[in-house]
């Protein structure tokens, strides 16, 4: 049965929703309460790891290589667009500023 969930693809989908679900429970309590993470410490790693599953999920259906390539420049561009943004520079100050 999970075999058949994974070969499927139905399976990522299920933890890509899982990522978008945990995206949403992290901003909602840094919105409201103002515990937790800010979103800009933990969205561009959580956006990254859902392209992934995507391209994974594209592989394994045989969908065209553009669009396995596609997801993989997305989770590329996300992961170094959360690298610039945990980047330190000589002063030890962040980049960006919340």
């Amino acid at each position: 049965m999970l075999a058949a969930r994974f070969a499927d693809g139905s399976l990522l989908l299920a933890i890509v929703a899982l990522i978008a679900l945990e995206a949403a429970a992290l901003s909602w309590l840094w919105s409201r309460r103002r515990t937790g993470l800010a979103p800009r410490e933990y969205l561009g790693n959580l956006v990254s790891g859902g392209l992934l599953m995507m391209a994974v999920r594209a592989a394994l259906l045989d969908q065209s290589w553009m669009l396995v390539a596609m997801w993989l420049l997305g989770a590329l561009a996300a992961h170094m667009l959360d690298v610039l943004l945990r980047w330190r520079w000589p002063s030890g100050r962040l980049r960006f500023r919340d």
